[in-house]
């Protein structure tokens, strides 16, 4: 099975045109051009991941990504996906998380509407005990002998510290989700994917430490260091990981050759430390698919602790 994970940035569906790649989603900002060549290069990223599901974050809602599957990932020639999720979350901007699959969740489970006392959580200062827990979502979905848990946390903006606490109740309640889920989650087959929002500066202590390791097997820990980031601030010129693939410790030794992939060739020139190939047509600073890289990896055909092929 390929899975992959891609931070869209502010995908919306304005009447009949897409948003471009941009953060500041008004229509004054509009440009019909150079927002469809953004999602042009956006198509042509997730065609050449050639995932079996796709979990993609900065989605504005379902019509948007029927939209955008119909109208832009159909003429980059990338195979239907029959089965497309995005439920509303928590985002005051209604950029929620989505799902793209070729096969048939046996089950896809929302937690936009937990609480912290759901689940036990002490809240931590300067939050609120009646605030859901997730500022967007984190879905569950069951597939055949794997579970994903498909998150997109509290990014580190306006008040850095206060989005910290949120991240680290946020990572807290996944972990309690999962422990929740298996009896023994190091022995279950699961993996987190998505955008973490773990800060730009390797040296902090990451909020979302809870998941990390060693509850989790941090699979871009693959990767040579330098080699891992997947996001470019062209304002401050910093990069950073964001995105990631953390599996349990069960499945990571299931794949231990599966290395993730880093596709950075629909970003901005501005990314310097990228230097090529690139997709025709992406620009200095745009058009460019997102300020995300996207990211995928190959879990291959594996048995599982109660002999079922995956």
């Amino acid at each position: 099975m390929r899975i992959a994970t891609f931070n869209v940035q502010s995908l919306r569906l304005r009447g009949d045109h897409l948003s471009g790649a941009h953060d500041d989603d008004t229509p004054e900002r509009a440009d019909r051009v150079l927002d469809h060549r953004d999602r042009l290069l956006t198509a042509r990223v997730i065609r050449d991941l050639e995932a079996d599901v796709l979990a993609l974050q900065e989605v504005f809602d379902s019509a948007t990504l029927d939209h955008f599957h119909d109208h832009y990932l159909r003429a980059a020639g990338v195979p239907p996906y029959p089965h497309r999720i995005c439920l509303p979350g928590n985002d005051g901007r209604g950029l929620d998380i989505a799902v793209l699959s070729r096969s048939p969740p046996h089950e896809v489970v929302s937690h936009a509407a937990l609480l912290p006392a759901d689940l036990g959580l002490a809240v931590p200062p300067g939050l609120h005990a009646e605030t859901p827990i997730f500022r967007r979502d984190c879905l569950r979905l069951e597939l055949t002998g794997l579970t994903l848990f498909v998150v997109h946390f509290k990014a580190p903006t306006p008040d850095p510290e206060t989005a910290r606490r949120v991240r680290a109740l946020e990572a807290s309640a996944l972990r309690a989700l999962i422990k929740a889920r298996f009896d023994d989650p190091a022995s279950a087959m699961w993996l987190i994917l998505g955008d973490l929002n773990d800060p730009w500066d390797a040296n902090d202590t990451p909020a979302t430490a809870p998941v990390l390791p060693p509850f989790s097997i941090d699979l871009m820990d693959r990767i040579p260091q330098d080699a891992r980031w997947t996001c470019h601030d062209p304002w401050s010129g910093r990069y950073g990981q964001p995105d990631q693939l953390l599996a349990s410790p069960a499945l990571a030794l299931a794949c231990r050759d599966a290395i993730p992939r880093i596709l950075r060739h629909g970003m901005s020139l501005e990314a310097a430390r990228h230097p090529g190939p690139h997709l025709p047509d992406v620009g200095r600073h745009r058009p460019h698919a997102s300020d995300h890289a996207a990211l995928v990896i190959d879990t291959g055909r594996f048995t599982g602790p109660s002999g079922t092929p995956y």
